[in-house]
């Protein structure tokens, strides 16, 4: 493996850091219903380990082995997010909707951080995979079908998720309900009358709404 670090491990690590951040938003959450979320996230953490911290890559990464450390912390982390969410959902099934606010404004957030206008489907579709966390970049999940200036549809071809929700006895559907509200709101928050929609379990599609 490569010994240095490049623009794309960078790229890979902010995306991971994003993902992490939501973790810190569904902790309070958790606290603010005054639910177990102490005892929650040390059982969390002893199972799947800690967070980065969003601390600099360089300070903590293994440059012996930079893909297998940038891929073992995405596992990890997405073993958090399936294990939190599963204890909510598990003492209070309807928390799935409070719970879809928690991602709707981590949603807008990250369309804010954006300094450059976005003004086509396909420029707000690659400003979402700078954020949205699907594995590692040579797992190519996402397979563009079809983009014009009006619509760009694309198909994810494999789910990277389901094994880290299976392994803590929950439902993946959840993670797939919470993540389109994340992006559905990341769209709409550009605005210039976009919108996002999912047409199939696998296929989803950004689209100019009609004025």
């Amino acid at each position: 493996m490569s010994l240095f670090l490049g623009r794309i491990h960078y790229w890979l690590y902010n995306k991971i850091n994003w993902f992490e951040s939501l973790e810190l938003d569904i902790l309070a959450y958790v606290t603010q219903k005054g639910m177990p979320g102490e005892s929650w996230s040390e059982e969390t953490y002893s199972t799947y380990g800690y967070p980065t911290g969003n601390r600099p890559l360089e300070e903590i990464i293994d440059t012996g082995n930079i893909h297998g450390w940038l891929q073992d912390k995405i596992h990890k982390a997405e073993g958090r997010h399936a294990s939190l969410i599963t204890k909510i959902l598990r003492n209070d099934a309807s928390s799935i909707e409070e719970l879809k606010d928690v991602f709707k404004k981590q949603g807008q957030s990250a369309a804010l951080s954006l300094e450059d206008k976005l003004d086509s489907p396909e420029d707000v579709f690659n400003a979402l995979n700078d954020f949205m966390l699907e594995g590692m970049p040579c797992d190519r999940v996402n397979e563009v079908l079809s983009s014009d200036k009006d619509q760009l549809t694309w198909e994810s071809t494999v789910c990277l998720h389901k094994d880290h929700w299976e392994n803590a006895g929950g439902d993946v559907r959840n993670f797939y309900i919470l993540r389109d509200e994340w992006i559905r709101s990341f769209v709409e928050t550009l605005g210039n009358s976009l919108a996002f929609e999912r047409l199939s379990s696998n296929t989803q599609t950004i689209r100019r709404e009609a004025a």
